[in-house]
């Protein structure tokens, strides 16, 4: 037997597609006794309520239930059952940046000069181009003695970054603690380990910094060292994309690296050079020429090492390749070099 108070499928036969206005039967005109057969019911001056017109699908809005109070009277919901599904509803702001909610985000000029002089590491400034003031110099100065780039920007670099009172300027917190080079370098030496870097040039690209990383500190690398400008953003991409490895592994954050691969070879380094301008395959790698302290470079995803930081490498070693493409992935090449000589001064 049929019972009245279940509700009608919409897709049943009979019934009609766009129409959801049930009605329960206690409160149809003549209540339990009324002998009305069961189906959709409406009220005296209710219009018809269907589904709006339009293109069937996923973008379409869905026709809600209403709802009754205990005396037969319809109630309106006090908001949209579903995001944009009734008109007259405001939709939810979502132009501010993600920025806005990043923890490793500063901004404005005195808390910047803060952080400066409370000793907190920054990856970068950007200041708003054309400002002259005190307060802009007095950050240049601080972030030119702590070895954090600047960048003048225009309104519309920081209008990016953030929609709150920048007042022209706008930092990153780094999420690691950059080593001093001399230090680490001079520490290793004291502990009797034979020193084996990593020198990235203009590496750029987020995740392949991390990649990099990653294969680095599996492989018994001991510091990378990045420049200053030019190099990609260490954020919390980056560590996730290392797994953790930017985390137990040094990064040397050094102004010039050709300053800094001078140092290394008065330190006593060979520099090994990965580059398609070379003579000598991996392959060919003398692991006698790696069993000392040894500096791997590597150059940038776009044109590869600088030439005036190729001149100074003692040697280059190229990759051997077969296929046409005769390119390789800056990180995987990375691995591959990294891996020749972990396993040359084994």
């Amino acid at each position: 037997m049929e019972n009245d108070d279940e509700r009608p499928l919409s897709g049943s036969q009979g019934q009609n597609q766009g129409e959801d206005d049930y009605v329960p039967r206690r409160f149809r005109p003549g209540g339990e006794g009324s002998g009305r057969q069961p189906g959709p019911a409406r009220r005296a001056g209710e219009s018809d309520s269907r589904r709006p017109a339009g293109n069937a699908g996923a973008s379409q809005a869905r026709p809600q239930r209403p709802f009754y109070d205990d005396q037969g009277r319809q109630v309106r919901p006090s908001r949209p059952a579903e995001r944009g599904a009734a008109p007259g509803f405001p939709k939810e702001h979502t132009t501010r940046p993600a920025a806005d909610r990043s923890i490793d985000l500063i901004f404005g000029l005195r808390p910047i000069m803060e952080a400066l002089n409370a000793g907190r590491t920054l990856d970068r400034i950007f200041l708003l181009r054309g400002t002259k003031n005190s307060l802009t110099q007095d950050i240049s100065a601080l972030a030119r003695e702590a070895n954090v780039p600047v960048s003048l920007v225009p309104l519309e670099k920081l209008e990016g970054l953030t929609r709150k009172n920048h007042q022209g300027a706008v930092a990153f917190v780094s999420p690691i603690e950059f080593a001093p080079l001399d230090s680490l370098l001079a520490g290793l030496f004291e502990k009797g380990q034979v020193p084996f870097l990593l020198l990235l040039d203009r590496i750029t690209d987020v995740r392949n910094f991390g990649a990099i990383a990653r294969t680095a500190e599996c492989l018994g690398v001991q510091a990378l060292v990045v420049p200053a400008r030019g190099a990609a953003q260490i954020n919390g991409d980056a560590v996730k994309t290392s797994a953790g490895a930017l985390n137990s592994l040094p990064v040397c954050r050094e102004a010039d690296l050709r300053q800094t691969i001078e140092f290394l070879k008065s330190s006593g380094l060979t520099i090994l050079a990965c580059t398609e301008k070379a003579d000598l395959d991996l392959t060919e790698l003398d692991p006698a020429s790696v069993s000392g302290p040894v500096a791997v470079l590597i150059g940038s995803e776009e044109d590869g090492i600088a030439p005036e930081l190729l001149r100074l490498c003692d040697q280059r070693l190229r990759i051997p390749m077969m296929g046409q493409i005769q390119s390789l992935n800056v990180g995987v090449a990375a691995g591959i070099m990294l891996f020749e000589v972990a396993r040359g001064r084994r």
